[in-house]
């Protein structure tokens, strides 16, 4: 079976360096920012935890040049942001017309070539050339005197922090270049009387990018029905090898053919998806059309590669499912759908049970996954196949999106994902099982004032900080609940909020 990977991840990214200065220091001054410039782009490149390639572009000098340069990033594709430094002192009006023309994430970072003053010999020559910290409080002034949302990154090159820092701003930058160019397919609508899935899909083009289109579920089930016996034996030996395969469904076992039929639903819906350029999708068990099961094996499986994925027609999961995945791509854990299913309320030993019905991605555990086959209970179709395991323990976030009516808002919770205190023997389905920041009641308090969606994307691949520079070089409203938040100024952020993106929107 020839298969077309979905794109997940940086190779095809770059993020632009770019130095501000001015012709008042002369030629040879010029050249020592250029090459030291140079310096500290190669070493943000070559450092193993900075993932996007740093491409160094020439100082910059003039209105003219910046403007240009700025036009030139925003038609681009490959080029995901651009960081700015101001070695000298660079007037900050020349920054302008180039900012109020900059279309991609933008980076300002505040450092100096220097790590120590050079206490013995500086003289005014030194301080002639490294004048980054008031030329880069001019630049902030006119950054926040047009509005210009950005990333103020504070620090020496070298330092890991800093480092740090400029990661999950690229990482955040590679998620909002793929749901620019994100096309989602929803197979039927979404779950009858559902409020949360609802959302406004012309806004969220306009926000995010991503083109959010429905096709009939009898179109995948064409596909699905168009799988060839050697595309479903190749999938079965890949099963085989990866998955602990029940007895019963394996090749001779009494129900073999539900695997089979899982295998070709994987065919059809991956060849629909390649097909269609599609990096996310949604499916509904109450629309299954012609399909023999719902979709679960194959839905776990395509999200571990990459794509986003929302049940019950739910498309603003499957977009940050889709995002997130990228925003992860080269770490180790994953991200998937989750839902906050059932607790257990022990009092002080609260935890949150999460899964759905079939639909969680093993790229959350590192254990072998079982293979099995049970019944679903909904949707009126054959038993479905799914991968059962539990998420690996350690640092997570579960993030949910909702439509507010005049904007998405994102809500965030940090949490633990926890060894089971029990086995679970009878839940046929991939789980998380975890313990929320700041505690369960204050978190669960929070999550209601929200409005926050019963459907999240967890990922144990990131975490909130890289969340954070995603929602504001999206404009999305982030509401965190972490160790540090209270239900009483969490309320106070919900009410300021209100009048806050109201504003900022216009009257």
């Amino acid at each position: 079976m020839t298969r077309t990977p979905l794109a997940t991840t940086f190779d095809n990214y770059e993020v632009w360096f770019l130095t501000g200065s001015q012709h008042l220091y002369g030629p040879e001054t010029l050249a020592q920012v250029a090459e030291q410039s140079q310096h500290i782009a190669h070493q943000f490149d070559e450092a193993s935890d900075v993932p996007v390639r740093i491409t160094w572009k020439p100082v910059l000098t003039d209105t003219d040049a910046i403007r240009r340069i700025m036009l030139e990033a925003n038609a681009d594709d490959r080029v995901i942001g651009v960081i700015t430094w101001m070695h000298t002192f660079s007037p900050a009006k020349m920054w302008i017309t180039g900012l109020d023309q900059l279309r991609k994430p933008l980076a300002h970072l505040h450092t100096q070539a220097n790590v120590e003053l050079p206490w013995s010999t500086i003289d005014f020559d030194f301080m002639n050339l490294n004048q980054a910290a008031h030329g880069d409080r001019e630049f902030g002034y006119i950054q926040s005197r047009l509005g210009v949302p950005r990333k103020t990154i504070v620090g020496h090159y070298s330092d890991a922090r800093t480092r740090e820092e400029l990661a999950s701003w690229q990482r955040a930058a590679a998620g909002l270049a793929a749901s620019r160019s994100l096309k989602l397919a929803r197979f039927g609508d979404n779950m009858r009387y559902v409020a949360v899935t609802e959302g406004d899909k012309t806004e969220a083009e306009l926000r995010l990018g991503v083109q959010v289109n429905t096709w009939g579920v009898n179109e995948l089930a064409d596909a699905v029905h168009a799988a060839s016996g050697n595309e479903i034996d190749a999938l079965i030996d890949e099963y085989e090898e990866l998955y602990d395969v029940a007895a019963e469904l394996r090749r001779g076992g009494d129900r073999h053919q539900s695997l089979r039929d899982g295998a070709a639903i994987e065919v059809g819906l991956r060849t629909f998806l390649e097909e269609g350029g599609f990096g996310a999708f949604t499916t509904s068990f109450e629309d299954l059309g012609s399909l023999p099961q719902l979709p679960g094996l194959a839905v776990q499986r395509l999200m571990a590669e990459g794509y986003g994925f929302g049940a019950e027609g739910d498309w603003k999961t499957a977009v940050l499912v889709r995002i997130a995945n990228v925003m992860g791509a080269g770490l180790p854990g994953g991200a998937s759908l989750m839902e906050d299913y059932t607790y257990n309320l022990t009092p002080g030993e609260e935890l949150i049970l999460g899964a759905h019905m079939l639909e969680v991605s093993p790229s959350l555990a590192s254990t072998k996954p079982t293979l099995e086959v049970h019944p679903l209970g909904i949707g009126g179709k054959d038993d479905p196949v799914r991968l059962v395991f539990t998420a690996d323990p350690g640092p997570a976030v579960v993030v949910a999106m909702s439509d507010m009516r005049d904007r998405f808002r994102l809500t965030a919770n940090v949490v633990e994902s926890v060894v089971p205190p029990h086995d679970l023997p009878h839940l046929p389905v991939g789980r998380a099982v975890w313990k929320p920041a700041p505690d369960f009641r204050t978190s669960a308090t929070a999550w209601l004032i929200a409005g926050a969606a019963h459907h999240t994307v967890m990922s144990n691949a990131i975490g909130i900080d890289v969340f954070r520079d995603f929602a504001d070089m999206s404009g999305l409203e982030l509401l965190v609940i972490d160790d540090t938040t209270t239900v009483d100024d969490f309320q106070r952020e919900v009410r300021w909020n209100q009048a806050y993106y109201r504003l900022a929107r216009g009257l």
